[in-house]
């Protein structure tokens, strides 16, 4: 397996993937924003609605289009999880669709999902933006999975991971909510969605495990001769308890650098995000940092007002 460092540097240059029928013709955005839509608010209502009532006016349709394009992609993943060289030859095939859309061109032969991701693209009107940033690091993100199933990862590898998911999800954050008013840089900045991601892997390591996804570095499995497929054993929740501390940590820095930024909307849909996976963090503290397959309480009404409380608390000066 390729490392993800190198996999992040070949994503920085021109893909060399021959598209065939190029066209320069406009999409039909019509169709696409429709898609866009329907896809975002079945997979998340959260995300719907943060979409809707919080992003700028002006980029509602590219937010949809954003979010639902990398949550099909993602699916397609999933779907094809069982054969390693039909994952990696459809991530292959995003990612030089993403290169071929910065480069002005449009193949003929694109699936209404993808043009989403054209559609997307062709709104891009500023160099080094934080659209482009969501795309390509995100699309490293979908390049690591489609490698990575059945095989071990380091510690250096899941860092990177993390760290793309953090970055791309962050940029698009500031990019879609408040653009126009300045936010603060420095590490802290991606700190609270790497928190989010250490937690999302907690959650979902019943799921990714049977699925042949190991979250959990290489190194600690050796020093304790582990099996990956191994989450009930003595110790393994020693590297829960581990991420979960880690998790808190990055969450408590995140939120002091949500509340130095000037967007009320921006700090609004922050702070709602990180409520959502603090109670996760809160249900595996409680089962002694044993995973289990689901967290359906973290869905309840009970959660979603604490969310809110949260939110109330983190972003004061609700007022749009």
């Amino acid at each position: 397996m390729s490392s993800h460092a190198v996999l992040s540097n070949n994503l920085a240059t021109r893909h060399t993937c021959r598209i065939p029928g190029l066209l320069t013709v406009q999409p039909d955005t019509t169709r696409v924003d429709a898609l866009a839509t329907s896809i975002t608010r079945a997979a998340s209502k959260q995300t719907y609605y943060t979409i809707r009532l919080l992003v700028d006016r002006g980029r509602v349709a590219d937010a949809y289009r954003a979010y639902a394009y990398f949550r099909w992609v993602d699916d397609r993943l999933d779907e094809q999880a069982a054969s390693r060289p039909g994952s990696l030859a459809f991530a292959e095939r995003q990612q030089a669709l993403v290169e071929a859309a910065y480069r002005g061109e449009q193949p003929r032969d694109l699936s209404p999902e993808e043009r989403m991701l054209f559609a997307l693209v062709r709104s891009d009107d500023a160099p080094d933006s934080g659209l482009q940033a969501y795309i390509r690091r995100l699309m490293n993100v979908m390049i690591f999975d489609s490698q990575r199933r059945g095989q071990t990862i380091s510690q250096q590898e899941l860092e990177a991971y993390s760290g793309d998911l953090a970055a791309a999800v962050t940029e698009a954050l500031h990019y879609f909510i408040g653009h126009d008013a300045p936010t603060p840089e420095g590490q802290a900045r991606y700190l609270a969605v790497t928190a989010a991601h250490i937690t999302h892997m907690l959650r979902d390591t019943c799921e990714d495990v049977a699925a042949g996804y190991y979250n959990i570095a290489s190194e600690f499995l050796d020093a304790h001769g582990l099996d990956p497929a191994d989450i009930t054993s003595g110790a393994y929740p020693e590297w829960v308890r581990a991420r979960v501390q880690l998790a808190r940590d990055y969450f408590r820095q995140g939120s002091d650098y949500l509340r130095q930024v000037a967007s009320r909307r921006c700090r609004i849909a922050g702070f709602a995000y990180m409520a959502r996976f603090e109670g996760v963090l809160e249900a595996i503290e409680r089962d002694g940092y044993r995973l289990r397959p689901n967290y359906d309480e973290c869905k309840r009404l009970k959660t979603c007002v604490k969310a809110a409380w949260a939110v109330l608390n983190g972003a004061p000066g609700f007022a749009f």
